[in-house]
């Protein structure tokens, strides 16, 4: 940098220090009900479609791989939807996570309006992970659809044995 923008930047960064100095200084209030509830639903919504994501595709994973390699090796049901495989495929669902995230903010999910110390408060990060843990509750129920197709299958089964 020239020496004329070297100025100009401390001047700024002088000027903003004030300013975060003074905001130090004042008391902030506590989010409002409205505030903690978008804080709520903003972390909830992505959680339900990972949550969503990572049950459905641990559900149909695991039984694909107990109804393939758990018979070729002689595995138990337990070993079979647990083991590493499907691990393998929570971590891909894992990874989705981003894009879920991605697709909340373009359907209009948009970050809340909070000072950094209204965020940093217990009752915003409160807010924060019931949002997160509801949100997965919400979704690992949601992802429990592929059960409603692996029934038939049985029943099919048993009834040509």
């Amino acid at each position: 940098l020239h020496s004329t923008e070297r100025s100009c930047l401390l001047r700024e960064l002088h000027r903003f220090e004030s300013i975060a100095i003074a905001q130090e200084k004042l008391e902030v209030a506590p989010p409002s009900p409205g505030q903690l509830r978008h804080v709520f639903f903003h972390n909830a919504l992505p959680f339900v479609g990972f949550g969503f994501l990572d049950n459905a595709i641990m559900i149909a994973a695991g039984t694909q791989i107990e109804l393939s390699i758990g018979v070729v090796l002689g595995i138990s049901t337990m070993a079979g939807k647990y083991c590493w495989i499907p691990n393998c495929f929570f971590f891909f669902s894992s990874s989705l996570a981003g894009y879920v995230e991605a697709l909340a903010s373009r359907l209009g999910l948009s970050i809340p309006d909070l000072t950094p110390k209204q965020a940093d408060m217990w009752q915003t990060r409160l807010s924060a992970h019931l949002g997160k843990a509801i949100g997965v509750t919400i979704g690992c129920i949601l992802g429990m659809f592929p059960l409603l197709f692996f029934g038939d299958e049985e029943e099919k089964l048993e009834e040509k044995n």
